[in-house]
């Protein structure tokens, strides 16, 4: 829900720089940081990761234009290091298929790394409270609380940006004007764009009232789907990889489990 699906000159020049400068000293620092650590062996994991979450964003829930982020799956298996990196390998990826403006990598990058490192502790705290045994309900649980605080501030950055970002957004089989649902294949499948969001089809002149509207109406309907996918993806983890989903694959292990193959 954090990704901005915004083309490039919409947003002003300052707010665009300064997304850009911040994003690039945050990936120079997670490289610093990732060094210290046994990066050869956590390269593998990263690359899985970042293909797994390219494909998710690269795919559209059509009825709600809400595309499965796997942010929170990403940032419990990478940690918020090598998450951050992972952001930003996808992002230009993302923005060179098309997904969003190429100017708004850096606001992107601050966004996603933002989402894996809040998914992150949050997961690991509700785990260290209700237990290893109920991963899956702290994986529900990390998920919609990331998801309503990352949407949250898109819509504050929305908000920053004067309003001019909030008619890019892709609203799907959702009237803006009424919120209400329309049959999202009354005018063809193709025309809702199954494979990913069309961030220039949406309603013009829409406020950032309206806009805050719209992306918290559909906004719970997605953090529901991303919560169970996440749920499920982490639990079958857990049982084959225990120590990616409690340890951490960014910090040192106090104890791996026995027949855990990260211990070797």
């Amino acid at each position: 829900m954090s990704h901005i699906h915004i083309p490039d000159g919409v947003l002003p020049v300052w707010l665009v720089a300064l997304g850009w400068v911040a994003a690039l000293a945050l990936v120079w620092l997670a490289s610093r940081r990732a060094r210290r650590s046994d990066i050869r062996r956590k390269v593998p994991l990263l690359g899985v990761v970042a293909a797994l979450v390219l494909v998710a964003m690269s795919t559209e829930v059509v009825p709600i234009a809400y595309h499965v982020n796997l942010t929170v799956v990403a940032g419990v298996l990478l940690g918020p290091w090598l998450g951050a990196i992972a952001a930003f390998i996808v992002v230009v990826m993302l923005a060179l298929l098309g997904h969003g403006g190429v100017t708004v990598i850096g606001l992107n990058t601050l966004m996603i790394a933002t989402e894996m490192a809040l998914g992150w502790a949050l997961f690991r705290g509700l785990v260290r409270l209700m237990g290893r045994r109920r991963a899956g309900p702290a994986a529900v649980a990390a998920t919609i609380l990331t998801l309503a605080l990352t949407t949250t501030a898109l819509v504050g950055l929305v908000a920053l940006a004067g309003g001019g970002a909030a008619g890019a957004r892709e609203t799907g089989a959702l009237d803006p004007a009424s919120l209400s649902f329309a049959n999202p294949f009354s005018g063809g499948i193709v025309s809702v764009n199954t494979l990913r969001g069309a961030e220039t089809t949406a309603a013009p002149g829409l406020s950032v009232a309206r806009f805050a509207a719209v992306v918290y109406t559909l906004g719970p309907i997605g953090w529901l789907i991303e919560a169970l996918v996440t749920a499920a993806v982490l639990g079958y983890v857990a049982r084959v990889r225990p120590g990616l989903v409690f340890d951490g694959a960014s910090g040192a292990p106090a104890r791996r489990p026995a027949g855990d193959e990260g211990a070797h």
